[in-house]
């Protein structure tokens, strides 16, 4: 009766140990699954903050090490279920006072782009299919200033691996996510991204030209945390492996759920930004 018993009890064991195997085999994630589920859940940790102002200062600096600055004030406009709206309006030097950049983001279309030249004191539309081109003489494309929306690539994981900065010397856990973008005409066959594996922020960028070559590094740095759940960087540096050139933006005077709305992002308001 007890050899029974124990036969049974050893039975049921084998067959939940069966059950348990084969069920991890059924669900175990693909690297495309893996890489998507770490970009929802990056974007689901960055949901929420309605809209926020930011202060920048963007540094120009060419291969000769010659640095030219300009002061822009920053405007985002959360749209759930679709990519943000942004504007951005230049302050400073004299020659660019009075710029203004819109951009209103999408998931599945190609994004909007409008930018506003005081001097012309006219409304010139972005080319949606020349988005790769540099934005104010800086080395972010137009592209690179939209919101990345999940719908805007497929991904693929590829590692896990751990990464030292000068802010970090002991090093960041990271997860190492290829992404391509969906956009046909976009500027890039690739993209590199290192996401922290506590915050799902990105810590460092590769983007990969149409040729599939190294162009350029986006290092993000001095990350603080906002409202208990947002992490906006003090620094992002854009390297250019091609040509040489970076540009490094400087932030301050993070602001969100300050009251903005649509009436503040429409093509109008861009001659009015003040």
């Amino acid at each position: 009766m007890n050899n029974k018993k124990n036969n049974a009890i050893l039975n049921n064991a084998l067959l939940i140990a069966v059950l348990l195997v084969s069920s991890s085999v059924t669900y175990a994630e693909t690297p495309e699954e893996k890489g998507l589920a770490i970009a929802v859940e990056s974007d689901k940790r960055d949901t929420g903050f309605a809209d926020q102002t930011a202060n920048m200062v963007m540094q120009l600096h060419n291969k000769h090490g010659d640095v030219s600055t300009r002061t822009i004030r920053i405007k985002t406009l959360e749209v759930i279920g679709d990519g943000d709206k942004s504007m951005s309006i230049f302050d400073k030097p004299a020659d660019v006072k009075g710029t203004a950049f819109l951009t209103y983001s999408h998931a599945l279309k190609p994004d909007e782009q409008w930018l506003y030249l005081p001097a012309l004191k006219r409304v010139k539309r972005i080319n949606s299919k020349n988005k790769s081109g540099p934005f104010m003489g800086s080395e972010f494309a137009y592209e690179d200033l939209a919101s990345q929306e999940i719908e805007k690539y497929t991904y693929k994981y590829l590692r896990d691996e751990n990464i030292k900065t000068e802010e970090f010397p002991n090093g960041i856990d990271c997860f190492v996510v290829e992404r391509y973008p969906a956009y046909e005409h976009s500027g890039y066959t690739r993209q590199l991204a290192w996401v922290n594996k506590d915050r799902y922020i990105a810590e460092k960028i590769e983007f990969y030209d149409r040729k599939n070559t190294l162009l350029k590094t986006l290092t993000n740095n001095g990350y603080k945390q906002y409202l208990d759940q947002y992490w906006r960087p003090n620094e992002m540096m854009m390297q250019n492996h091609q040509n040489g050139k970076s540009t490094l933006l400087k932030w301050e005077g993070y602001k969100f759920k300050t009251g903005l709305s649509d009436k503040n992002f429409s093509r109008n308001s861009l001659k009015r930004a003040r």
